[in-house]
């Protein structure tokens, strides 16, 4: 939900002998109407067979209450059965939502925020050795043709992100093949630090008796690296650590983050890495504390950015869920996980810099094939998966309020 825009997706299937569902191709509506005044709003129809639906209605006015109802084929979609779909007051059990209001003056640049590509993999839903079998697709890789859809997306006029952030696992093994592929679609879109940004994520790592194929091709291991785009500054941290899926900071990187932040405490700074900070983001992962950045990093990290009042958002992946997490005490940023953009729910979020604040809305990506492969991978992990990973609809939707008068339009 944006200030003057919703998206609806949802899914046709019925049960064939055995029991098993599956996928019906039927058409796609959309029903709306003014929530105060009930005065309905023109039908968002696409005659177009699919399974996978997906509507996305533009026009609406900010802060105003809308009521919706999806059909196809005149039967209409209800909740899925998730706990953030139909928990109490969530839009998608209400059938009503609220446009968002956006922060005051000029819309300054617009950013995509993603992570978890795995290109190279070829089975997902895996959680360790082998287990679960996971899923697979066929002919092509599924990590190549979701990129291929994200990248599509973002050139189009209703999203035209102006720059990318990816923040970590752009890779399945690290292998020099891998990150050469990677490398090469990425520089297909645009400049790598101007266009689009990078940082290392765990699988983007190699054993230390190898060579660093990842840090060849991108930035050398533990190192990171600083951008400034007009005023706004961008810093990539590496918070991989070899043969591990928790993070850490070594202290070399530590201290050249340190002394870049107070050389420059106030300057509007976006910062991002793989492995999420706080200790909300370790306890509410199912794998725990060891799973996220460890803890004495983290502490000397939050240390940094409460004497940096210019930091105003840290992304990261690693979790492939869509979770706004609660900062430690004293630290005004934003801890902001995002969803794969392999898998379901399959997208990335729009950060959309205003002179007066931004705005974050997570966007699945569109194509069929896109699409068909987020419904197939909602069911890994004995179905579990988007209770996990969907993220609730305030995680998803936000604004935030914050002084970007001093940076330059993009």
């Amino acid at each position: 939900m944006t200030d003057r825009s919703v998206t609806v997706t949802w899914a046709t299937a019925a049960r064939d002998r055995s029991g098993r569902l599956r996928p019906v191709v039927a058409d796609t509506e959309v029903r709306m109407a003014d929530a105060e005044t009930g005065a309905p709003l023109p039908r968002h129809t696409d005659s177009r067979p699919t399974a996978y639906h997906y509507a996305e209605i533009s026009g609406l006015e900010p802060g105003r209450t809308y009521r919706f109802e999806a059909y196809s084929d005149g039967v209409r979609a209800v909740p899925g059965r998730t706990l953030v779909t139909r928990r109490s007051g969530s839009p998608e059990s209400t059938g009503r939502f609220t446009t968002a209001t956006p922060p005051p003056g000029r819309l300054l640049r617009t950013i995509a925020l993603a992570n978890d590509v795995h290109f190279g993999e070829q089975r997902s839903g895996i959680l360790l050795a082998g287990l679960p079998i996971g899923l697979r697709h066929e002919p092509e890789d599924h990590p190549a043709f979701m990129l291929g859809a994200l990248l599509d997306d973002l050139r189009l006029p209703d999203r035209a992100a102006d720059h990318l952030i990816v923040a970590g696992d752009l890779t399945d093994n690290g292998t020099a093949e891998e990150s050469r592929a990677i490398r090469e679609r990425f520089d297909s879109w645009g400049v790598l630090g101007r266009d689009y940004f990078v940082c290392r994520g765990n699988h983007d790592t190699t054993p230390a008796d190898q060579p660093d194929h990842w840090g060849e091709v991108f930035h050398p291991f533990q190192q990171l690296a600083e951008y400034f785009l007009g005023g706004l500054r961008v810093i990539a941290l590496d918070t991989a650590r070899r043969g591990r899926s928790g993070g850490t900071l070594e202290a070399a990187q530590l201290e050249h983050l340190r002394d870049l932040l107070v050389a420059d405490p106030d300057r509007p700074t976006l910062i991002f890495g793989h492995h999420p900070v706080t200790s909300h983001a370790a306890v509410s992962n199912p794998a725990g504390p060891g799973f996220v950045l460890d803890r004495t990093s983290a502490a000397a990290l939050t240390d940094i950015y409460r004497c940096a009042p210019g930091v105003f958002l840290h992304h990261s992946g690693h979790t492939h869920r869509n979770r706004r997490n609660r900062p430690d005490p004293g630290v005004a940023v934003e801890f902001l996980e995002v969803g794969a953009a392999k898998e379901y729910p399959g997208g990335y979020t729009m950060l959309r810099i205003y002179e007066g604040g931004y705005t974050a809305n997570f966007y699945k990506t569109r194509s069929e094939a896109a699409r068909r492969w987020s419904a197939r991978t909602r069911k890994q992990y004995l179905g579990m998966h988007p209770d996990h990973a969907l993220g609730t609809c305030a995680d998803r939707n936000h604004v935030v309020h914050r002084d970007f008068t001093a940076l330059n339009p993009a």
